[in-house]
């Protein structure tokens, strides 16, 4: 491939404007098919779950053990955000593509047959490098492939899709209970079943373009035109039919590139305090509501999963009803929405905890994954959206960061405080995570549906 040792950053500045605020028919099936990978990593995170205690069952693993297999894939997932946006930015979004799913579809089938406790937690890890770097590589796909408005709708819809995830996991498991297969048998089965909807992804994600902005980004023009051709039946005009070289994009400028622009600095900001609070509040409260139904006796271990089957049907809703609100309220309206009820809701569940009343827990438990949905709705979409382009992996990385490094904390360390100080005081410890959200929304960011950024 020849090319000119000429910059036309002019030429690709335009080309980049026109695409990013341009609609493209097949934007809306790329970005589908983007949250549709969010499926996958809901299987493989929250699975663990409902199986840990047949887990615990057979290895008979001690408590910090047991808290690492939990956690691993979030810890796993921390390093694939940081590493898969960058990545994602220096050699493409579509290799990337393909490569997290190849690692998941073995990684997952790999945990299936681990002969210990140890060899899940380290399966676990790694397997979580490919998930935490698909979506962040995700994220960025769906802002270069869709137009404003409709981009930052398709992006809000990602808590949706892991809601869907988890139903289709809890109803998989059900199903098993009731055909009362072997427990071993039941939870080997269930971590390895995460690899058919990786390989169904995989197939229909190979022919899914390189993105035209970043072959733009690269001066790659005329794989860019093709690619732009092909989606939007558009030639770009004002780019050459030469490549040219493009000077090196250094991702040490992201933090710098964004404190130019307050607005964008405190959206981004906002977005990482936004991750960090929803993955707090979910990985704590949410993530062990099968167990907290277990030790306040709601019901059996069936009862427990249709009991939780039902309530993340409830959160699918939410996460459906959220993303289509958005352009009616705005970022802001939705996530301080949000954390408000999220806020609410665990006060309201404290309360039943301290006075034995079992009957407003699941309500409580509902209404907070109702506002959990609306407030983690946004908190990937902000920081990706008004990033560079060039920077749009790595913004994703970044954000991402946020949302799993709480996650494994929390899910690693939350049981021992759950133990430690009783399960009222941990639920009412839990909602300084919303409160903080709430304040953020309201003092630090700034309303930026529609925002444009070239």
């Amino acid at each position: 491939m020849s090319t000119m040792a000429m910059p036309q950053p002019t030429a690709s500045e335009a080309a980049v404007r026109y695409l990013i605020t341009n609609y493209s028919p097949k934007g809306n099936k790329v970005g589908w098919l983007m949250m549709a990978s969010i499926l996958v990593e809901a299987w493989d995170l929250y699975s663990i779950a409902f199986v840990l205690i047949f887990i615990k069952e057979q290895f008979n693993p001690d408590p910090l053990m047991l808290g690492l297999a939990a956690a691993g894939t979030q810890g796993g997932a921390l390093i694939g955000a940081l590493l898969g946006g960058w990545l994602s930015d220096k050699i493409g979004r579509r290799v990337m593509f393909l490569v997290t799913m190849v690692m998941f579809i073995v990684l997952a089938l790999a945990q299936a047959f681990v002969p210990n406790v140890t060899w899940l937690i380290v399966i676990r890890f790694l397997l979580g490098i490919p998930l935490g770097s698909d979506i962040s590589t995700g994220y960025t796909y769906i802002m270069e492939s869709m137009a404003k408005g409709e981009r930052e709708v398709m992006g809000n819809r990602w808590q949706f899709m892991f809601a869907v995830g988890e139903v289709l996991t809890i109803g998989v498991i059900v199903i098993f209970l009731l055909l009362d297969i072997n427990h071993e048998t039941l939870w080997r089965v269930t971590l390895g079943l995460g690899a058919l909807p990786a390989l169904i992804i995989l197939i229909m994600r190979h022919d899914v373009p390189e993105t035209a902005v970043w072959l733009v980004q690269k001066g790659r023009y005329r794989e860019a035109k093709k690619v732009a051709r092909e989606m939007f039946n558009d030639d770009l005009a004002m780019l050459p039919d030469q490549d040219v070289v493009m000077p090196k994009v250094s991702t040490s400028a992201f933090i710098a590139d964004l404190r130019k622009d307050p607005i964008r600095w405190r959206a981004t900001i906002y977005g990482w305090i936004a991750c960090f609070m929803q993955a707090s509040e979910f990985s704590t409260f949410a993530f062990y509501l099968p167990v907290l139904f277990v030790m306040v006796g709601v019901s059996s271990i069936l009862g427990i999963n249709l009991v939780t089957m039902a309530l993340f049907s409830f959160a699918a809703l939410s996460g459906w009803v959220g993303p289509l609100l958005t352009p009616k309220i705005g970022h802001r309206g939705i996530s301080i929405a949000g954390f408000g009820i999220v806020l609410a809701s665990l006060l309201v569940a404290a309360f039943a905890l301290y006075t034995d009343n079992k009957v407003l827990l699941p309500f409580a438990a509902a209404a907070m994954l109702w506002g959990h949905y609306w407030d983690a709705s946004n908190c990937m979409t902000i920081p990706t959206m008004v990033a560079k382009p060039k920077y749009r992996g790595t913004a994703s990385g970044f954000a991402y960061m946020f949302v799993k490094l709480p996650s494994f904390l929390a899910i690693f360390l939350f049981p021992t405080v759950f133990a430690a100080i009783g399960q009222a005081n941990a639920t009412l410890m839990v909602a300084i995570f919303p409160l903080i959200g709430l304040l953020a929304a309201i003092f630090i960011l700034p309303e930026v549906y529609g925002y444009e950024n070239d």
